[in-house]
């Protein structure tokens, strides 16, 4: 079983804070403007780059808007939060036998952080950061980066991610069992689509 962690395993609301106002609050303190002029300005650059490795890179935006994002996540690591029935989950799966691999597009630094809130690493059997592998999960390089270091049978694997773009490149990949999280924000909406068979939460897949 290949699952993400963020917006799957992990309540997605840490992340969208952190980017929608920890970010450009700390951004704007440097520039002596406001946090909305800075929201204005960052929110183009941000999904200029969303799908590649630099979206998800703290050392690229580290460099690029001159702040320490691994300090700042280190200040804010209180958020981090399980989605409901992910950790009883793994831990049933786990029960069950069944191989467990982390398949996430977190930066190493940002894994490591989240880690230390929720020891979620200790539920798998393997963990992979697309930063190894040069690629993130919404490009090809990805998966058959990922088929060399982790043995399984794509058409009898099961994926679970709450991002269509990851979701199609899984299905490209030849990944035979996929559902999409729609709830990967407990704080926002349902994220409804038909592409996929879908669930809220991964506890709904046992």
């Amino acid at each position: 079983m290949l699952l993400d962690l963020d917006g799957t395993l992990l309540d997605l609301a840490f992340d969208n804070y952190f980017w929608r106002t920890r970010v450009p609050e700390a951004w704007a303190r440097t520039r002596c403007m406001s946090p909305e002029q800075a929201r204005a300005e960052l929110q183009p650059r941000f999904r200029a780059l969303e799908g590649t490795l630099d979206w998800y890179c703290i050392d690229y935006w580290s460099r690029e808007l001159a702040l320490d994002i691994a300090a700042l996540k280190h200040v804010d690591a209180h958020h981090i939060r399980w989605l409901p029935g992910a950790r009883e989950f793994l831990g049933r799966v786990r029960a069950m036998g069944k191989r467990l691999v982390l398949v996430t597009n977190a930066h190493p630094t940002t894994l490591a952080i989240k880690d230390s809130r929720t020891r979620v690493i200790s539920h798998f059997d393997a963990g992979f950061s697309s930063h190894s592998f040069g690629a993130p999960k919404e490009q090809e390089q990805f998966w058959r980066e990922l088929a060399k270091v982790e043995h399984f049978e794509p058409a009898r694997s099961l994926f679970v991610d709450d991002s269509l773009p990851v979701l199609r490149a899984a299905r490209a990949a030849g990944i035979g069992l996929i559902y999409a999280v729609q709830r990967p924000d407990s704080d926002g909406p349902a994220r409804l689509q038909s592409e996929f068979p879908a669930v809220d939460a991964v506890a709904q897949l046992l």
